[in-house]
């Protein structure tokens, strides 16, 4: 089940969190819970941990896990910052951790062209920088966008992503109205 067409010329969101993750990070069946394609809604509960299923999905990993380390982490931090100033995109916040990257960024297009900019110009660098040496992609395939439709949310949003690396994502939209 696909979600539903919230972007539309009539109603653009302010903003919109951008998650991409780290390849092998987190894998169905992880003792965090898990979301798949189809089950996938906002607010949904996650999947419960299955070890079995967690322990498949290890061993059919393409290669390790991937944690960026510090000179990774700043490469990453610089693409997308220059990646938005390029666009036009008005980069909110960024926020680049070990095993997934956090971006708000306001644009008049919808999200996933951004999340596929942001993913392909992190990874450059990197090769670049000799930080990435492998022919595959750093980062998992897809990411979540979430769309941040009052300055209250974006504010919200943007709190989490510089102040609360932690625990679950809370609803940024609730009590908007």
């Amino acid at each position: 089940m696909s979600a539903p067409n919230l972007f539309n010329a009539e109603r653009i969101p302010l903003a919109c969190l951008i998650t991409f993750r780290c390849y092998g990070t987190w894998l169905h069946g992880d003792a965090r819970g898990s979301v798949d394609r189809y089950h996938n809604q906002h607010a949904a509960p996650l999947l419960p941990p299955h070890k079995p299923w967690w322990q498949h999905n290890r061993r059919a990993l393409k290669h390790a896990p991937v944690e960026l380390d510090e000179a990774q982490r700043a490469a990453v931090d610089v693409a997308i910052r220059e990646t938005c100033a390029l666009r036009g995109w008005e980069l909110r916040a960024v926020h680049v951790r070990t095993n997934h990257v956090h971006v708000i960024v306001s644009a008049r297009c919808r999200p996933e062209p951004v999340l596929s900019a942001c993913k392909a110009n992190a990874t450059r660098p990197l090769k670049e920088a000799g930080c990435w040496p492998y022919e595959h992609s750093p980062w998992v395939d897809g990411g979540s966008k979430r769309y941040l439709w009052t300055a209250r949310s974006v504010d919200r949003a943007m709190d989490y992503v510089v102040n609360g690396q932690g625990g679950q994502l809370p609803d940024f939209n609730q009590g908007d109205g």
